[in-house]
């Protein structure tokens, strides 16, 4: 990585280090009456100072609860619930962008062997796995938002999910803090049990297909720079475009050695896949969706070492590698 890249991310990682660290040092100083105190003296700006305190503190690892509280007990049930919910989020995307941007490449590049089985896991589940761990407590909720900005979940379903499942949390918080003073004080057991139970739900629902697909491992990746590392080594590969013929010769154009069989196709043609080679097989299509269905055919049908293009020929063409046009390669 050049320097006008790395400085840049490495001054954001001191900052961000620095900030929770402080907050780690001063952390028995904060407490929700102090803040609902010192957020009614702010007046009109109230409202919009409390959502970017209850963001902030998402990022530096200061507890929700202290913020979602104090936000029910000055603002009341509904919009100090809003309030929360909107803080809360914000924090989230955040930390999210902030993880992604300072280490979501490396992580891509680096993660093998059983961690990376278990991210391919959870970006297959996509915003399915979002949703169980906001509807879960038992996973910290400030360490989920970095940790999930390392995976390649889409930002923008983050964000909808994120914001669809914290809601009964910053409801529930934001009813117990208008409830009096008793919660100020940190008396939050009762609403905790509720969400324990939301939670438990949860888990009986997700926890079982996410250890399915961990033990399948069913989409082994490849990227599209390490796919071209490869092809130019003389590495043996199949390579299977299993987009329609008119998309092979298309605006995308298609990768050099590739072979052109339509994903509906794929089942009826094992045998001559077979009569390509002993060979691993790389999956393509125009992003990676088809491609992934085409390699669980395969897979079910004990197809050894069988890759999906990640972001398929979309990527491809995003990074300037070559494509060829015209007739299909067989």
């Amino acid at each position: 990585m050049n320097l006008t890249r790395l400085i840049p991310r490495a001054l954001l990682l001191a900052v961000i280090v620095g900030a929770i660290f402080w907050a780690a040092v001063y952390r028995e100083q904060f407490d929700a009456t102090s803040l609902d105190r010192w957020l009614t003296n702010l007046g009109l700006w109230a409202p919009v100072v409390h959502a970017l305190l209850f963001a902030v503190g998402t990022i530096v690892f200061l507890p929700g609860s202290l913020f979602a509280l104090a936000g029910g007990a000055l603002f009341g049930p509904v919009w100090g619930a809003i309030l929360n919910l909107v803080g809360a989020t914000f924090g989230a995307s955040l930390a999210f962008l902030i993880a992604r941007y300072l280490a979501g490449d490396w992580v891509a590049r680096k993660s093998g062997g059983h961690l990376k089985r278990l991210v391919d896991g959870v970006e297959k589940e996509g915003w399915r796995f979002v949703a169980f761990v906001r509807l879960v407590p038992l996973f910290p909720f400030n360490l989920t938002n970095y940790a999930l900005g390392l995976t390649r979940i889409g930002f923008l379903p983050y964000v909808i999910t994120s914001f669809i499942c914290m809601a009964p949390g910053a409801v529930a918080f934001g009813w117990l803090g208008h409830a009096g003073q008793g919660a100020l004080s940190g008396d939050a057991s009762a609403i905790r049990y509720g969400l324990y139970a939301l939670g438990l739900l949860a888990v009986i629902a997700f926890v079982p297909r996410l250890i399915k697909q961990m033990r399948q491992g069913r989409i082994a990746w490849i990227e599209a720079d390490e796919l071209q590392k490869q092809m130019k080594s003389g590495a043996a590969l199949t390579i299977l475009d299993v987009r329609g013929p008119d998309e092979f010769v298309g605006a995308l154009g298609h990768i050099s050695g590739a072979a052109n069989i339509p994903v509906g196709d794929i089942a009826n043609r094992l045998i001559e896949i077979k009569a390509l080679g002993n060979k691993p097989v790389i999956m393509v299509c125009k992003t990676d969706r088809r491609s992934a269905q085409a390699a669980e055919i395969l897979r079910n049908e004990n197809f050894a070492d069988v890759r999906v293009l990640r972001g398929g020929m979309e990527r491809w063409n995003q990074i300037g590698l070559e494509v060829k046009g015209g007739a299909p390669d067989t």
